[in-house]
């Protein structure tokens, strides 16, 4: 969606809360103490009243918006900013868009929208042919940890560890030069360790026992086989990696050019609602205008689980 489509659309206050109290209704209000579903509808009080009980449920409850005091123009602005471009706006940026003062209430907002696009996301699971490999990315050292020496390579304190799993389709006809698959969807998780076991519980989570799995001969995948129907764990060279997973690499390397240009300082245990968002809409790169109404949808049909108290700026990530 263009600016111009957006400001018709959403001149606004009104026409936001109209917009979000259409997509609750769409989707049907349940009370929460009885399970009634049918409710008066209160203007003033911007409130659902369960006919059966009497309980009432806010227009903002059991959604994103839950708890939060921000106009409904933010959440509709920061929805089009983050979905108007192939990449993304800083958070800072979207701050100053927005005309608001403090940044920590933005951010908190955006961290908000990942939380429930993971949620979402999390609701399919990958199938077909599979690519699965880890990639570390570049963090803020933690207050315990920076009194430490710093370690190199994997093991390092300023390196999260990402699980990456691409699903793709081979192409009828391939043009040339171009790859014989095509990637479908891709998921990354961020693991504290690199243990069989940890990586074994996502795989049974998040991809269907039919998905040919193909990775590297590392240890960690040694028990794949047992939850997918074929699992070749190939013998390559470090440096050939790539050619053996390309998606899963290709995925990994946007992704830190992607966080490197927006981010500051990025915070282990907020990467994940980043990486969220970037598989959300890298999940759904052909919707065009629609992905707007998509994450709009989402936004109203799931609640988030993030919680923080950081309110300096330069620690937010």
């Amino acid at each position: 969606m263009n600016i111009f489509n957006f400001t018709q659309q959403f001149p606004d206050e009104k026409a936001c809360r109209l917009r979000f109290k259409e997509l609750r209704d769409k989707l049907g209000i349940k009370c929460d103490k009885c399970n009634y579903t049918e409710h008066y509808w209160h203007e003033n009080k911007l409130c659902y009243e369960c006919k059966h009980c009497h309980h009432r449920k806010s227009l903002r409850s059991g959604t994103v918006m839950q708890n939060s005091k921000l106009p409904f123009r933010y959440w509709f602005a920061a929805i089009h900013l983050l979905t108007c471009t192939k990449k993304s706006f800083s958070i800072e940026e979207i701050r100053r868009q927005l005309g608001h003062k403090r940044y920590q209430p933005i951010w908190k907002m955006v961290n908000k929208l990942g939380d429930v696009v993971g949620k979402r996301d999390n609701e399919y699971q990958l199938s077909g042919q599979m690519e699965l490999d880890e990639g570390f990315f570049t963090t803020e050292i933690s207050q315990e940890q920076k009194d430490k020496p710093l370690k190199r390579g994997r093991g390092s304190q300023n390196k999260s560890k990402v699980l990456v799993l691409a699903e793709s389709a081979f192409v009828d006809n391939p043009k040339k030069e171009s790859k014989p698959k095509r990637v479908t969807h891709i998921k990354m998780y961020v693991i504290n360790d690199l243990k069989s076991n940890t990586i074994t519980n996502i795989v049974k989570e998040q991809v269907d026992k039919s998905a040919e799995l193909i990775t590297d001969d590392s240890t960690s995948y040694n028990k794949l086989n047992e939850h997918v129907k074929s699992h070749q764990a190939a013998v390559v060279d470090h440096d050939k990696i790539p050619l053996l997973l390309p998606w899963v690499h290709i995925a990994i390397s946007n992704a830190k050019r992607l966080f490197l240009d927006v981010h500051h300082k990025l915070k282990n245990e907020y990467l994940q609602n980043y990486l969220n968002m970037y598989c959300y809409k890298f999940n759904r790169r052909y919707f065009g205008d629609k992905i707007f109404d998509t994450l709009l949808n989402t936004a109203v049909s799931y609640s988030p689980d993030f919680k923080s108290k950081i309110y300096n700026r330069t620690l937010c990530g």
